[in-house]
């Protein structure tokens, strides 16, 4: 089964009840997704295999720490997703991006691939799926599975909110992929919406609403 590990953190917590308020602007909301995100991946990263290497400091050589392994790629999913990878960014800036656009193509929510451009060697990374919600978890599922087709093998999902039966529904089709949330709601309502949720992303992030 999938390891799921929702954030028991102070900072995330207050930071995700003021994206909740339907009164948070664009630029906060914007802002505090991406201040989310860094923390998340902070917890997300905890994992990643550390080498010994030698430098000199201005004093003398010593040993430190540095990242071993496979090179990391962040892989939004379209639109909301873009903002999560940038607060990501600030903390592994070396990470190769990838995009992939779905969108709903019917009433049962289910995706469609409208874009998707990867780096050509993301088999060899360790990927990091995000995206703001994962309500039916179809998109989530949907951008699992294509980046399995390219031959990824190592794939951790970050979001900020989960609804139960998306999440179940995730898990239970991609059980080797990690998840990290920031909270998991109640449901879904007749529209899709994670309730109580904080709306649409995108829109509340680009001020499209």
């Amino acid at each position: 089964m999938s390891k799921v590990y929702i954030a028991n953190h102070p900072l995330i917590s207050h930071k995700l009840g003021i994206i909740r308020d339907k009164t948070t602007t664009t630029k906060e909301f914007r802002d505090l997704v991406t201040e989310i995100s860094m923390l998340l991946c902070y917890e997300a990263t905890k994992d990643i295999p550390l080498k010994d290497v030698e430098i000199t400091t201005p004093i003398e050589k010593t040993t430190v720490k540095t990242l071993a392994g496979k090179d990391i790629c962040i892989v939004p999913i379209l639109r909301a997703g873009i903002h999560m990878a940038d607060g990501m960014l600030q903390l592994i800036p070396n990470a190769k991006v990838g995009h992939i656009g779905l969108y709903h193509a019917d009433e049962n929510h289910r995706p469609r691939e409208f874009f998707c451009k990867l780096p050509t060697d993301v088999a060899d990374r360790e990927v990091f799926v995000v995206d703001t919600t994962l309500a039916t978890g179809n998109s989530a599922i949907a951008a699992v599975s294509l980046l399995k087709k390219r031959g990824v093998t190592n794939i951790t999902y970050i979001g900020l909110l989960a609804a139960p039966d998306g999440l179940d529904n995730f898990t239970r089709t991609h059980p080797d992929v990690k998840v990290f949330l920031a909270a998991v709601d109640k449901g879904v309502n007749d529209k899709g919406f994670i309730v109580p949720g904080f709306g649409d992303a995108a829109d509340r992030i680009y001020g499209t609403k």
